[in-house]
């Protein structure tokens, strides 16, 4: 099952860096509180690939003076449009746009673009024998210490731990948990959708080293019909996280068990992930 779970990532990063180039004739459903950032940013040591970020502000940003907490998030092509989507949008937009109506509550939301075939060398922090990868760790350090500071510096944020989340699914997912182990200093919500343990057994012994911690919280997210492997490792990496004294309190597992590997699955459990770690009522 393990494969067939790789199978779908590879086919993702060739089939949606083709459909990314493909997109112009399809009519954006981003809303207007959506935007692309001028700068492009290429990140040193990685690839000479230009990467896009998007950005959400509240609905009521220009009208205001008030500052908000920022989410970084992954494979932006898929967070708000249906024009750049491989295979169907999160709709993060439309459900944060619902839920300030709802409640007032205001977020920014930073997407990055993965870049079709660098994918894998993005989003793993370590390389498996078979796919490669292994230059995650340079594209989180980007992330911590360049991008955020740019976002800082030009957007009214709260800049603190406990405001600043990652979320990400599949490999973003690992991607994102290993962020929020790496720099707990920095990111204190984290969101780990349909995680990709399977790609490293080194993240185990990274668990054990940094999983000690008291003001991070993490969701972990996964689906009872991903297959197998994928909710068996991720109970397996909450009973090692709880074990290597990771606060009980701030850590919630979910397993739903209609869930599927897809953009459809991770858009009807997004607000339930932002709501948690924010405890948002």
């Amino acid at each position: 099952m393990k494969h067939l779970i790789a199978f779908f990532i590879i086919i993702f990063l060739s089939t949606s860096f083709a459909f990314s180039q493909n997109t112009v004739e399809k009519k954006s459903t981003a809303s207007e509180n959506v935007s692309v950032i001028q700068k492009e940013f290429v990140i040193p040591n990685l690839n000479e690939i230009s990467h896009k970020v998007w950005i959400y502000l509240p609905p009521n940003y220009h009208n205001s003076t008030k500052k908000y907490p920022v989410i970084y998030m992954h494979d932006a092509q898929n967070l708000f449009d249906a024009a750049t989507s491989y295979a169907g949008e999160w709709e993060v937009d439309e459900a944060l746009n619902k839920l300030f109506k709802k409640t007032g509550k205001g977020f920014i939301i930073v997407g990055i673009e993965n870049t079709g075939e660098e994918r894998i060398n993005e989003y793993t922090p370590w390389k498996n024998k078979k796919y490669g990868g292994g230059k995650g760790n340079i594209y989180m350090d980007f992330i911590a210490n360049t991008l955020k500071s740019y976002i800082d510096s030009n957007y009214r944020t709260k800049t603190k731990q406990k405001h600043t989340g990652l979320i990400g699914s599949s490999l973003g997912g690992l991607i994102s948990y290993y962020g929020g182990l790496q720099y707990p200093n920095t990111f204190g919500k984290i969101g780990a959708l349909s995680t990709s343990f399977w790609f490293s057994e080194k993240v185990e012994d990274f668990t054990k080293e940094k999983g000690n911690l008291k003001n991070v919280k993490l969701f972990l997210l996964v689906g009872g019909k991903e297959g197998d492997d994928t909710d068996k490792d991720t109970k397996k990496m909450e009973k090692l996280l709880l074990k290597t004294g990771f606060k009980p309190l701030n850590l919630k597992t979910k397993i739903n068990p209609e869930g599927k590997h897809n953009e459809a699955f991770w858009r009807s459990e997004f607000l339930e992930v932002i709501t948690w770690l924010y405890h948002i009522k």
